[in-house]
């Protein structure tokens, strides 16, 4: 992705996302490649429409705020998951953590493993490289 201050100003962006939506962002966080969020958002939105509104409206203030990230994209699909409240700090502590994390294994190679865990059948055009 960018720099660690880009970083810092991406993750706050889409934590103000979140809030405009009526969310609560508990944390976001992320690496070269990739970011976590857990977030809290009322019923009625579903998580497409959250994706879609993430990714449109960061890529476009990304691109207007930094013009050397021009090129910058997401990748077209994303993992939205549900976490019950005893497994929140647990999820927060990995998604502080995500540098670090990384350093040792991939995302790929993790996001694979979680979703072989959990018995999710997932598409490799969709993971990322």
């Amino acid at each position: 992705m960018m720099c660690a201050e880009k970083k810092n100003d991406v993750c706050a962006y889409l934590g103000g996302i979140i809030r405009e939506l009526n969310g609560v962002a508990l944390i976001v966080n992320g690496t070269a490649d990739h970011m976590h969020m857990l977030v809290r958002v009322p019923p009625p939105r579903s998580i497409s429409e959250i994706a879609r509104v993430l990714k449109t409206n960061s890529s476009r203030w990304i691109y207007e705020r930094w013009s050397e990230h021009k090129d910058f994209a997401w990748q077209t699909g994303y993992g939205a998951f549900s976490v019950s409240t005893s497994n929140i700090a647990a999820v927060t502590k990995y998604i502080a953590e995500q540098e670090e994390h990384h350093k040792t294994r991939s995302f790929q190679d993790e996001f694979i493993a979680f979703l072989r865990k959990n018995g999710i059948v997932y598409d490799d055009r969709h993971i990322g490289n």
